[in-house]
């Protein structure tokens, strides 16, 4: 077996899934694997010898983290909901104009088109492309081919 940290990891990418389950559940002292997909269970692993090897996050950073991901979640856009009392109860309410496709506001939305880099910034309302600004991503998308596309199909989103 490998010595370093840097070639347990390295070894455990030509593994086949049967052995990166079985290591799974050595490393993790588990009966059971959570996953068959190679990918997710050598991350873990690798993860997971790392904090055998380095230890583990403090509590005091586990805690912070959990709070910036209650505050800023990005794929449920949490920080973009604003809190509305209704019925004597607040509640988090999605804005109705904010279309759920639509990262949150200040991502780069990156495509490679006909080998030009194309980067669309996400706006609070609209999008910025090349130091101007847009109301749609079908105006970003028919500036950039010349012909009309659906911009959410244009940009994979």
């Amino acid at each position: 077996m490998p010595e370093n940290i840097t070639e347990q990891i390295a070894s455990l990418k030509d593994q086949t899934l049967e052995s990166l389950q079985s290591r799974y559940k050595e490393v993790f002292a588990t009966d059971k694997t959570l996953s068959t997909n190679k990918v997710f269970l050598w991350r873990r692993i690798a993860y997971r010898l790392q904090e055998k090897e380095y230890g583990e996050l403090s509590q005091e950073i586990k805690n912070k983290i959990e709070s910036l991901v209650q505050q800023y979640d990005p794929v449920n856009n949490k920080a973009l909901r604003p809190t509305v009392t209704s019925a004597g109860k607040e509640v988090v309410a999605l804005p109705s104009m904010r279309d759920k496709r639509l990262p949150i506001p200040g991502t780069v939305i990156c495509k490679r088109y006909k080998g030009n880099d194309i980067q669309v910034r996400i706006m609070e309302k609209g999008f910025e492309y090349n130091k101007k600004y847009y109301k749609t991503l079908s105006a970003i998308s028919e500036e950039i081919t010349g012909a009309h596309w659906n911009g959410y199909s244009f940009f994979n989103l």
